[in-house]
């Protein structure tokens, strides 16, 4: 619901709660230990985060934890106190859990902006209770409130980008124009924020590079550029506070890692967290992808770029998880034989160059650690259900990666206690939602393992020296002629792609597990050979691998329509990454041919039905997704953002009669949930407890409360 002031924060949004105590409980002390510091290492990084959201969301999150500080987590009382009605007060901690759970007040997941329901003189009259919330009212209310911007993207009228602060707005010509400059000085671009300075009629571009260091004695480093109108200048000292407390609690988690590899992990990460050097975390990377199935998991640092709308400047994150033995082991089994899986893909064909996988495919698939993992703590704008990191070409391509899977936040979201879903017909729901767990879990293991984990970036590497072979170069299959664009010396994949990069790689992420879902031995491997009842089979539906395939093209048509709700009319963009890639699958399925899926439009009755023809999966579903997914794969692999970019830009354009579908996705759009992580404490007498929290939004409040995040506790 929409109102003057923006989105407004949805009523009883669903809480649901990481459980991590059984997965907790078998650690050892030392362990416990090593997962505690890296926990509060993970936690300190938030309000990095909070900075890169919006200019509001810092002061704000201090607001809420100073409520809570000032009526000890007794709401009623405080708002007895100050005569705010039991509505309002609900509607405050609504407001406060879902900024909690996004960690800030944008939407993880869409980009945009979500305001209280309760009235503004109820937040102040609750802001009495002390000088400090009284102080921080007057600070944020107007910017909290406020109906612009409504979004996160480049600044305009309607949206506002953290990654480029200060009152001077930027185009995106010049990010591009000084972005080009940074990759010609080899400045990676994850760790910065770029400032634009006016004074008169001069220019300066200020690149904040994130760091404990400051560049406020010394002259800072100055570029210069006849593309660039003005001058650049490289600043240390971004977020050097936040930075400097999650290397603290990473020094005192090195006396605990498991091995010399982890304790190496842990110093690059410091080192690139107190001097800004990106070369650091990418020596982090190419260590951390050989410390293979540890008991705690870790990822840190400024990893996805999913919020830029540039689309390279990267939102910082940390997640301390355990690892799942039992799924792990599955996972693992396919991991072994996920060559074969490759050979099946669009762009191998008949070739039986490079073992069978095509030209456009690495030489050697070096089997990646693959782990299913209880999450203890995920400090980061969306709680994704599998990661596959890291995101640096050169180290997945000569180093490898690491695919992990977030097993207690796919329990959460598809609980027994989950609504029905959207957009399918009521004669459906009963076996779509006895295969729907499973089939989105093996979505995104396919999609982790051999979408992300696929293709070769056929990459110029010097004046000479190319990474295949130029005098004779692969025939593009799109084409039938050889190939004529590759990555140049310095470029990289979301260099040359920008702001497409994120929702093609995701788009094509999605393909490759849609695409191999209806192999029959895959199936067997994940025991859904008809043969057996599902996990999840609570209905006593026997769930077969013509109802498997058929339950994930539901899932496909049913993503596509949600993805709607984050597309933003203000600007005709998309606010999310993986929303713009779910509506180009469905286009493309949409246009299948003979009527394989369709959409029962009734604008009377608000209703939007996906149809799918299950006969016509194998004739017409997976063709239609293979097209799609050697377009997306060959145009990655050579660079070709000329031809890319028009046509993807056309297949995801919201209007005519998808823009009448997306008013009724809006007007029966469903809040998405919100998740409670466990604290961990250690006592005097050095042992670790775990605490875990009521799945609501006074549980969200409490578990961020008792964190010490606070600015009284800095």
């Amino acid at each position: 619901m929409t109102s003057a002031g923006g989105t407004l924060t949805p009523r009883q949004p669903p809480v649901g709660r990481l459980d991590v105590k059984q997965a907790f409980q078998p650690l050892t002390s030392r362990e416990k230990l090593y997962a505690h510091y890296m926990a509060r290492a993970a936690w300190h990084g938030a309000r990095i985060i909070f900075n890169q959201v919006s200019p509001e969301s810092s002061s704000v999150f201090d607001l809420i934890l100073e409520l809570y500080r000032s009526c000890a987590g007794d709401w009623g009382a405080l708002a007895e106190q100050f005569s705010v009605s039991a509505n309002s007060l609900q509607e405050f901690l609504e407001y406060a859990a879902v900024f909690l759970g996004n960690v800030g007040n944008y939407y993880g997941r869409g980009d945009q902006k979500f305001v209280p329901r309760l009235p503004k003189e109820d937040l102040q009259k609750l802001c009495q209770v002390s000088q400090t919330s009284t102080n921080l009212f007057e600070e944020v209310w107007s910017a909290v409130y406020a109906s612009r911007p409504s979004s996160l993207g480049f600044p305009s009228d309607v949206a506002q980008s953290s990654y480029y602060p200060g009152n001077n707005p930027i185009t995106s010509h010049e990010v591009d124009r000084i972005s080009k400059v940074l990759e010609r000085e080899s400045i990676l671009p994850e760790n910065t924020r770029i400032r634009k300075v006016l004074n008169g009629t001069f220019t300066t571009y200020d690149v904040l590079q994130a760091s404990v260091a400051f560049d406020d004695k010394l002259p800072c480093r100055e570029l210069k550029d006849p593309e660039v109108h003005g001058t650049i200048r490289i600043i240390r000292g971004d977020h050097a506070e936040d930075l400097m407390r999650v290397c603290m609690y990473l020094e005192k988690a090195q006396e605990f890692a498991a091995n010399p590899i982890q304790r190496e992990v842990l110093h690059q990460y410091q080192t690139s967290f107190q001097t800004g050097d990106m070369e650091a975390f990418k020596t982090s990377q190419r260590l951390w992808v050989t410390d293979v199935k540890p008991t705690v998991e870790t990822i840190f640092g400024f990893v996805e770029p999913y919020r830029d709308p540039y689309g390279t400047r990267a939102e910082f994150e940390g997640l301390v998880a355990f690892v799942d033995i039992e799924e792990t082991n599955l996972l693992t089994r396919l991991v072994e034989i996920s060559a074969d899986y490759i050979r099946q893909l669009p762009w191998a064909g008949e070739s039986s160059e490079n073992d069978g996988k095509g030209p456009f495919e690495k030489e050697l698939f070096v089997p990646p650690d693959f782990t299913s993992l209880k999450t203890l703590a995920y400090c980061s704008s969306i709680i994704f259900p599998g990661i596959n990191l890291p995101n640096f070409n050169d180290i997945r391509q000569n180093v490898g990666f690491k695919n992990v899977m977030i097993s207690n936040q796919i329990a959460a979201e598809y609980g027994k206690d989950r609504p029905a879903p959207s957009f399918i017909a009521p004669s459906e729901v009963a076996v779509y939602m006895t295969s729907e767990y499973d089939a989105f879990y093996i979505w995104v293991v396919l999609h982790e393992l051999l979408g992300h984990g696929t293709s070769k970036l056929l990459t110029q590497e010097s004046e000479t020296i190319f990474n295949f072979d130029i005098h004779n170069p692969p025939i593009s299959p799109l084409s039938g002629q050889p190939i004529t664009s590759w990555y140049k010396p310095g470029q990289s994949w979301t260099g040359v792609f920008g702001d497409l990069a994120t929702s093609l790689d995701e788009c094509r992420a999605e393909c490759v597990g849609a695409y191999l879902m209806d192999h029959e031995e895959l199936l067997k491997m994940f025991e859904f050979n008809g043969s057996k009842m599902t996990a999840s089979d609570t209905a006593g539906i026997l769930t077969n691998a013509i109802t498997f395939t058929y339950t994930l093209y539901q899932l496909l048509g049913i993503s596509g329509l949600r993805a709607l709700e984050n597309y933003i009319e203000d600007g005709h963009k998309w606010g999310q990454a993986h929303s713009r890639a779910h509506f180009a699958i469905l286009r493309v399925l949409l246009d299948a041919g003979s009527d394989f899926m369709t959409i029962d439009y009734k604008p009377s009755s608000q209703s939007l039905t996906v149809h799918v023809d299950r006969s016509k999966i194998l004739t017409h579903g997976k063709p239609a997704l293979g097209r799609l997914l050697l377009r997306l794969h060959i145009w990655r692999c050579t660079a070709d953002v000329i031809a890319c970019r028009p046509w993807f830009e056309a297949l995801t354009k919201v209007d005519g009669i998808f823009a009448e579908w997306r008013k009724t996705v809006l007007a029966t759009k469903m809040p998405r949930q919100i998740l409670v992580q466990a604290n961990t404490f250690l006592g005097e007498d050095g042992v670790v407890t775990l605490k875990e929290y009521d799945a609501t939004v006074e549980g969200m409040v409490q578990s961020w409360a008792e964190r010490g995040l606070g600015r009284r506790e800095l």
